[in-house]
């Protein structure tokens, strides 16, 4: 009977010590937070919003649910494409996959198999989804499943160097509102080279530029969706009466010398005052200069200010999209969890505006628009800023955001435009110069059938 008791007592203690063991093991467990890795393109390595913003995510939200945000790189969205598909291959010496990478639509349909992607439909609710711009979360879904989550979103603006401009409104009377229109921006810009040929009589034909476009590409497509036509047909462009009405004003504007067809950005003729107004990406806020540094090295403080979009008399009141979002890739509950509570944390409105405040883009959800980025202006410092956030305002408010089509072909087309149109033009000007205004109507006609067989082919 000792004995019996001597081993009952022995087997408890074992017992006891594995239930301790196992409460420990769990309570472990339960400590230790879920980590997940991003990459994204926000800032530097050392110097990003997103980073600060995820310190504070880690410190509230990640601490309280045991989530810990790694961010291992942040580089440029070309990079990360590359290294998302030489992962995705297997490609030796190719990283391991983040649970979280900023990308646009075309990395994900260059994956050999994009189910590799969580569907955002498998963790946000209709109702969540539904506070999110619809073009936005139209823009992130390939292949029937929304893949791209878009967190901050840029679009196409109108930057004015106004204090040149009004100078050219004083002399011309021209004004800011003539801008507002294709056709009324180009008009200006024939009268702008007029003008400033005008004051070297000396100098014969040395009229500047006023206005310069970054993506042609952009104008045409959005041009001819905004005005009923479809801009693609099959995966080629269809070259269709709208086409048309797009070239004529631009070629005349640009043949006349008002328009800047030389390669490069928009900031840098604005930043030498070879041209005044520009059509850019709305992110690009950040490289636009406040002097003017001119060629014979002496430089002028201006005012940069920011309007919408242009858009054609009888169009729709139609603007491109731009900016990439975040793709989840396939891990386990937890992790994949954890990267979708951290997009919900950057989406919320608060949290939104004050990451793409700091960074030159738009929120991405409604709520975010109306109740909390006007109020941001109001705390803005740089009245430059203020003046593209209010013009993000408008845009939103008046606009519909047009989303592009997930074509093969898009990029090639898109690389093919730019270049075409921007020399097509160019020896269209010196035609012109040549042969003088009798000559224009039939150099444009000239120059956007050399340009249609180059396209065509």
């Amino acid at each position: 009977m000792k004995v019996r008791r001597i081993a009952a007592f022995l087997l408890a203690g074992i017992l006891l010590a594995y239930c301790c063991a196992g409460c420990s093991d769990t309570a472990k467990k339960e400590e230790t937070p879920t980590t997940i890795t991003v990459w994204h393109v926000y800032g530097g390595q050392t110097d990003s919003p997103l980073n600060d913003l995820i310190d504070a995510f880690n410190q509230t939200v990640g601490k309280e649910q045991r989530i810990n945000v790694q961010v291992t790189s942040v580089s440029n969205t070309n990079t990360i494409h590359e290294l998302v598909l030489a992962a995705a291959n297997g490609e030796p010496g190719a990283p391991e996959l983040p649970d979280l990478f900023v990308s646009y639509p075309k990395t994900v349909m260059a994956l050999p198999d994009d189910s590799i992607l969580v569907d955002y439909r498998d963790y946000f609710s209709q109702e969540e989804l539904s506070a999110f711009l619809p073009a936005f979360l139209e823009e992130g879904t390939v292949n029937d499943r929304l893949v791209v989550l878009p967190v901050a979103k840029s679009t196409e603006i109108m930057y004015i160097n106004q204090t040149i401009f009004d100078r050219f409104s004083q002399a011309t009377g021209v004004t800011l509102a003539d801008l507002d229109t294709w056709e009324g921006l180009f008009k200006a810009a024939e009268v702008y080279a007029d003008w400033t040929d005008a004051q070297t009589p000396d100098i014969p034909g040395d009229a500047k530029s006023m206005f310069v476009h970054d993506y042609y590409f952009n104008y045409f497509q959005v041009g001819a969706e905004s005005l009923g036509e479809d801009f693609f047909q099959g995966d080629k462009l269809a070259f269709g009466p709208a086409f048309q009405a797009a070239w004529e004003p631009l070629a005349r504007a640009a043949l006349r010398g008002g328009v800047w067809l030389k390669g490069g950005y928009a900031t840098e003729s604005i930043r030498t005052g070879d041209s005044i107004v520009s059509v850019a990406s709305s992110a690009s806020i950040l490289y636009y200069s406040d002097v003017v540094t001119y060629p014979d090295n002496t430089s002028e403080e201006i005012t940069i200010i920011s309007r919408p979009c242009p858009v054609f008399e009888n169009g729709e009141k139609l603007v491109m999209q731009r900016g990439a979002g975040f793709c989840t890739v396939r891990s386990t509950p937890e992790r994949e969890q954890a990267a979708v509570t951290l997009l919900k944390w950057l989406t919320e409105p608060d949290h939104n505006v004050e990451f793409v405040t700091r960074t030159g883009y738009m929120p991405v959800t409604r709520a975010a628009f109306e109740n909390e980025l006007p109020k941001a202006i109001e705390g803005l410092e740089s009245a430059k800023y203020a003046s593209l956030y209010q013009a993000y305002l408008d845009t939103q408010a008046n606009y519909e955001f047009y989303v592009p089509p997930q074509l093969e072909s898009y990029l090639s087309l898109e690389t093919t435009l730019e270049d075409q149109v921007r020399s097509q033009l160019a020896l269209g000007r010196q035609d012109y110069l040549g042969a003088g205004e009798t000559g224009l109507e039939q150099i444009s006609a000239e120059r956007l059938q050399a340009f249609r067989e180059i396209m065509e082919r």
